[in-house]
Formats: structure tokens, sequence, C-alpha cells
């Protein structure tokens, strides 16, 4: 079995039989060998009779990024669930940080899909990112003197690393999308984890805003060595950062650097039938090679103009997460 910091030749391509973890090192100086933040051994996930996938082995060192993607169905989210100990694996073992996964593992953050937000709702970004500190605690927590001071500079000093401490007194219902990443990301940093979860952190962003919450990101596991977990429909703006990433289709896998996974070769034997990997102006697209029109994992919130991001800033709607029938 392949550990991070031994090269491949290839790409693994799993199925109920066979996996393999693959990594690079990364142009920004983070180890690519040292004690994994994240193992899974010969995981498998099914329901029933239907198989998500199996025989996966992927571990992942402090300071990676990896991006997971595949069409809707192909598990990514159920991954998730799997290591924030929501979710049994059927097969296998998964590990964070040397111990079995388990719920409410604080040294786990996690950003989900986005939600609604009431546009009545009035609690404030900072009331948001206190909830990563002390909302695992029973009953109301009221603070007086200098706990109340600590807090209250543990709160702004997440708000800062994220380049949100101007939103501390901003009601989350009056962000914009950008803005409430950020808040969010925020809390899930609350508890200096070493790994942290993102579901579709890019999802119904413009393209500026994409590349924001990333570089954000990016910095952060950089700095502070934690480990990323970033499930995507757009891989066009985490490129440039990713380490590893975990391709879901069809109850198989293929797991390895960017540059050998997304090729039209890697995603033909993967998919079982023709696919074509076009890049164009330092951009990615996959399509079926037998219907260009047709996009294989790209969502609708790709394609759209979000003009709502940058015009409306009173109202969120949950990612709309079909699949796109025709890429633009």
């Amino acid at each position: 079995m392949n550990r991070v910091g031994q090269a491949l030749t290839a790409p693994t391509i799993a199925s109920a039989d066979a996996g393999t973890a693959a990594s690079t090192g990364n142009d920004g100086g983070m180890p690519t060998v040292s004690s994994p933040v994240v193992e899974l051994e010969q995981a498998g996930l099914a329901f029933g009779d239907r198989e998500l996938w199996s025989g996966l082995n992927l571990s992942i060192p402090a300071g990676q990024f990896v991006a997971v993607l595949g069409s809707n169905g192909s598990g990514k989210t159920s991954l998730l669930r799997v290591l924030l100990g929501e979710l049994p694996l059927t097969t296998g073992t998964a590990r964070i940080s040397g111990a079995p996964v388990r719920r409410g593992n604080d040294r786990v953050g996690y950003v989900p899909q986005r939600v609604s937000i009431d546009s009545a709702a009035m609690i404030k970004s900072r009331d948001v990112v206190r909830l990563g500190l002390d909302g695992h605690q029973w009953g109301p927590a009221f603070l007086f003197g200098s706990r109340r001071h600590r807090m209250r500079h543990e709160v702004e000093e997440l708000l800062r690393s994220v380049g949100g401490l101007d939103l501390a007194e901003a009601p989350v219902s009056m962000l914009s999308g950008g803005e409430l990443q950020r808040v969010r990301i925020a809390e899930a940093l609350a508890g200096d984890p070493d790994l942290l979860i993102l579901d579709e952190p890019l999802s119904a962003l413009d393209l500026a805003r994409q590349q924001e919450i990333a570089a954000l990101i990016d910095r952060r596991r950089r700095e502070q060595g934690t480990s990323v977990i970033f499930v995507t429909h757009e891989i066009n703006a985490v490129l440039k950062y990713v380490d590893q990433v975990l391709y879901l289709a069809g109850g198989r896998f293929r797991l390895g650097p960017t540059a050998e996974v997304m090729t039209s070769a890697s995603l033909t034997e993967l998919y079982g039938s023709p696919v074509d990997v076009i890049e164009a102006h330092g951009r990615l697209v996959v399509v079926a090679a037998d219907d260009p029109t047709a996009g294989l994992h790209q969502s609708v919130e790709d394609h759209e103009v979000h003009a709502r991001d940058q015009q409306d800033h009173h109202s969120h709607h949950p990612a709309d997460c079909r699949e796109l029938d025709v890429a633009q």
C-alpha cells in the first residue's frame, strides 16, 4: 500500500478489491512525510446492495490540501459524515489524529453546505463565531470580567484570521455569500482543529469570492499546518493549492496528484466510457467525449452568473446541488 510521500507511477483506480493512497509534495514547503492527520485503511461504505466505494486507503499529513470531486450521489458527503463520526464504515477503519473517528471531535472543524438564513434573524457574526468556542456547553454562558474580555478577544482574533473583523457586529442575515463563508470558517477554526472539512464552500459564490475563500483556506493550512478536505464541484478555484484529488464515480475512485487524476485517460478508465478533460486558460473542464455539451461533475452554481452575491446582501439560499445537464 502506497503511503503519503511515496511516488506513484499512475494514480490509483479502485473498486471492491483494491485501493491506494497517493500524495505529492507542494511548492509551499509543507512536509510530504509526517504523522497522518487522516487515515483511512481499506475503507468501504455501502447502503444495502449499493456500494458507494470500497478499498479506500487515504493518508493525509498535516497541512495537506485534498479536493474531493464526483457527481451527486457518488459518496462525497457520506465520506465527510464518516470522518465526522456520524456514519459508520461498512468495512475498514478511519482515524483522525491517531484516534478512531467519533462524533463531536474537537480536532475537526466543519463548514457544512450553505443553508438558508431567515432575513429577520439578527444574530451577529461574533455570536456565530462564539458558538464555535462554547456552543458545546449546556445552558446559557454568562461571562463576566476577565472571562468576558478573553472570550471577546478570541472571537475577534478568529474573525481577524479570516479577514472578517469588520463583520463582527453585522447580523449574518445581512452578509453577502463570501462574507458569510468567512464567518462560518472562523467558527470552524475556533477549536484550532487538526483537520478542516469543507462541504461545497464555494457554491453560489462569484469567481472573485471563490478565489478569496480558496486563498484563505490555503493560507491557514500553510501557516498553521491544518489539513484540509475540500468537497467541491469546481476544482479550478483551488487547482493551484491542491496536493491530492479524490475523484469518486460509480462505486470506484481515483486518487492521486491533480496532474495524474484529472486527465482524459484517467477519468475515461474511472467512468468506463470516453471522457475528455480540456484545459483552457489554466482551467479544467470535464465533459463526456461522446457528448461534449454534457458536464460530468459541474453543478448549476458553477455556471450561473452570481450577481446576487454582489447585489443581494439580504437573503441567502441553499446551494442548488442538481447536476448540470448542459455545460455552458
